[in-house]
C-alpha cells in the first residue's frame, strides 16, 4: 500500500510540474563592440563620415583610390589589430661609459626665462599583414611626443607589395620582397634585397621592427651613410617599400 501512494504522489507531482507555464526570456540584445578611443569619435572629413557611417569597411580601397587620410580614427576601425613599436631615437650616458638608447630624443632651446626641454618620438605602426607606417611626434612630456607619434603614423599607412623574388627560393610565397628596391633619406641609403626563406630579417634590431610589422620575412639589407641617426635609417627603408609599387603587377 506504501507503494502504490508513493507512485500516486510522484505522478501528482510530474502533473503539477506540466502545469507550471514557461517563463518567457527576454531576447539578447547583442551590442556592436567599438574599439579604445573611438567612443567620442566625431568625423571631420568627408572619407571619415563614409567610414563612420559603414559606407567604406575595407582600408585598401582607400590606399588604391589614393585618398588623404587625415584621421588617425579612420585606421583605427577599419585595421582594429594594428600594433605599434617605438624607435629608440634618444640616448644618455650609461653606467661605466658608453650611451644608453631611450625611446625619446630630448632637446633644450634657450629663452630668457632659461632653457625648455622638449621630448620627439619616432613611432612605426602595422598589422604584420602588408600595412606599415611611420610618424615623428613632439611634445614637452615624453607620454605625449610617443602619442602623438603613434598617430601621424596612422596618418601614413601604406600597402606594400611582398613576394618571392630570390631565385635561391622561387616558392612563390609572400615571405619576402619581389624585387631589390632602394630607398634614401638625409645621408642614409638604403638597399633591401629578396632573400630566400630561411634566412631571417639580416638587419639590425630598429630596422627589424619596420619588417616584423610590415609582414616581411626574410630579407637582406645593404646600408650606406650615418645610420646612427635611426630617424634617417628607418625613413630610407619606409621609402624602399614605397618603392615596390613603381612596377605594380596583378594582384
Amino acid at each position: 500500500m506504501a507503494e502504490e501512494e508513493k507512485k500516486e504522489n510522484e505522478v501528482e507531482e510530474v502533473k503539477e510540474i506540466e502545469k507550471v507555464e514557461e517563463i518567457p526570456v527576454p531576447p539578447v540584445e547583442i551590442k556592436e563592440v567599438v574599439p579604445a578611443g573611438l567612443e567620442n569619435w566625431k568625423p571631420r572629413t568627408s572619407l571619415g563620415r563614409e567610414v563612420f557611417e559603414g559606407k567604406i569597411t575595407d582600408i585598401d580601397e582607400i590606399l588604391k583610390s589614393g585618398r588623404r587620410i587625415a584621421e588617425p580614427e579612420i585606421v583605427d576601425k577599419l585595421v582594429p589589430n594594428l600594433k605599434n613599436e617605438i624607435v629608440l631615437i634618444g640616448g644618455r650616458a650609461g653606467k661605466g661609459g658608453g650611451a644608453q638608447r631611450i625611446p625619446v630624443r630630448i632637446t633644450a632651446t634657450m629663452h630668457r626665462s632659461g632653457r625648455r626641454f622638449t621630448t620627439s618620438a619616432f613611432a612605426i605602426v602595422g598589422n604584420e599583414d602588408g600595412l606599415v607606417g611611420i610618424g615623428r611626434g613632439t611634445a614637452v612630456q615624453a607620454r605625449d611626443s610617443i602619442a602623438k607619434s603613434i598617430q601621424k603614423a596612422k596618418l601614413r599607412v601604406i600597402k606594400i607589395k611582398r613576394g618571392c623574388g630570390s631565385w635561391e627560393c622561387g616558392c612563390g610565397e609572400q615571405h619576402s620582397i619581389a624585387f631589390k628596391t632602394t630607398g634614401k633619406s638625409g645621408s642614409v641609403r638604403v638597399e633591401l634585397i629578396p632573400a630566400p626563406k630561411g634566412v631571417g630579417l639580416v638587419a639590425d634590431n630598429e630596422s627589424k621592427k619596420v619588417f616584423r610589422l610590415a609582414g616581411i620575412k626574410d630579407i637582406w639589407v645593404k646600408t650606406y651613410g650615418n645610420t646612427s641617426v635611426r630617424t634617417n635609417l628607418i625613413s630610407a627603408i619606409f621609402d624602399a617599400l614605397k618603392k615596390l609599387y613603381i612596377y605594380r603587377g596583378e594582384g
